[in-house]
Protein backbone atom coordinates (compact mmCIF):
# COMPACT_ATOMS: atom_id res chain seq x y z
CA UNK A 1 0.00 0.00 0.00
CA UNK A 2 1.14 3.54 -0.64
CA UNK A 3 0.77 5.98 2.27
CA UNK A 4 0.94 9.78 1.97
CA UNK A 5 0.69 11.99 5.06
CA UNK A 6 0.49 15.73 4.40
CA UNK A 7 -0.08 18.83 6.51
CA UNK A 8 -0.82 22.37 5.34
CA UNK A 9 2.95 23.03 5.57
CA UNK A 10 4.62 19.94 4.08
CA UNK A 11 4.53 16.28 3.09
CA UNK A 12 5.47 14.33 6.23
CA UNK A 13 5.54 10.74 4.93
CA UNK A 14 5.40 8.98 1.58
CA UNK A 15 6.10 5.31 1.05
CA UNK A 16 5.03 1.69 0.88
CA UNK A 17 3.57 0.27 4.11
CA UNK A 18 2.15 -3.04 5.30
CA UNK A 19 -0.28 -1.60 7.87
CA UNK A 20 -1.27 1.71 9.46
CA UNK A 21 -3.15 2.29 12.71
CA UNK A 22 -5.07 5.57 13.06
CA UNK A 23 -6.68 7.47 15.95
CA UNK A 24 -10.22 7.66 14.59
CA UNK A 25 -12.72 10.11 16.05
CA UNK A 26 -14.66 7.18 17.54
CA UNK A 27 -11.67 4.94 18.35
CA UNK A 28 -8.53 3.42 16.93
CA UNK A 29 -8.64 1.47 13.65
CA UNK A 30 -6.15 -0.29 11.38
CA UNK A 31 -5.84 -0.36 7.59
CA UNK A 32 -4.31 -3.39 5.87
CA UNK A 33 -3.74 -4.27 2.23
CA UNK A 34 -6.90 -4.44 0.08
CA UNK A 35 -8.97 -2.54 2.68
CA UNK A 36 -12.44 -1.47 1.58
CA UNK A 37 -12.68 2.13 0.31
CA UNK A 38 -13.39 4.59 3.12
CA UNK A 39 -13.11 8.17 4.33
CA UNK A 40 -12.83 8.87 8.05
CA UNK A 41 -12.16 11.78 10.35
CA UNK A 42 -9.18 11.45 12.67
CA UNK A 43 -8.78 12.60 16.25
CA UNK A 44 -5.66 13.68 18.07
CA UNK A 45 -3.32 10.74 18.69
CA UNK A 46 -0.69 8.37 17.36
CA UNK A 47 -0.45 7.05 13.81
CA UNK A 48 1.50 3.77 13.82
CA UNK A 49 3.13 2.92 10.48
CA UNK A 50 4.51 -0.57 9.81
CA UNK A 51 6.75 -1.02 6.77
CA UNK A 52 9.62 -3.37 5.91
CA UNK A 53 9.76 -4.81 9.43
CA UNK A 54 10.08 -1.35 11.01
CA UNK A 55 7.53 0.59 13.06
CA UNK A 56 7.30 4.38 13.04
CA UNK A 57 4.95 6.54 15.10
CA UNK A 58 3.74 10.06 14.42
CA UNK A 59 1.39 12.14 16.57
CA UNK A 60 -1.28 14.09 14.72
CA UNK A 61 -3.68 16.81 15.88
CA UNK A 62 -6.60 15.44 13.88
CA UNK A 63 -7.46 15.35 10.21
CA UNK A 64 -9.01 13.14 7.54
CA UNK A 65 -7.96 9.85 5.93
CA UNK A 66 -9.03 8.40 2.57
CA UNK A 67 -8.41 4.75 1.64
CA UNK A 68 -8.92 3.76 -2.00
CA UNK A 69 -7.29 1.04 -4.14
CA UNK A 70 -4.38 0.45 -1.71
CA UNK A 71 -3.62 4.19 -1.59
CA UNK A 72 -3.95 5.95 1.76
CA UNK A 73 -3.98 9.74 1.91
CA UNK A 74 -3.92 11.50 5.28
CA UNK A 75 -4.62 15.22 5.50
CA UNK A 76 -3.43 16.09 9.02
CA UNK A 77 -3.85 19.37 10.91
CA UNK A 78 -0.27 19.07 12.18
CA UNK A 79 2.24 16.32 12.92
CA UNK A 80 4.78 15.86 15.72
CA UNK A 81 7.35 13.16 14.85
CA UNK A 82 8.22 10.93 17.83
Amino acid sequence: MLLDIVTPDKKVFEGEVTSVTFPGSDGEFQVLSNHAPMISSLGKGKVTIKASGKTEELTIDGGVVEVLNNNIIVLAESVVED
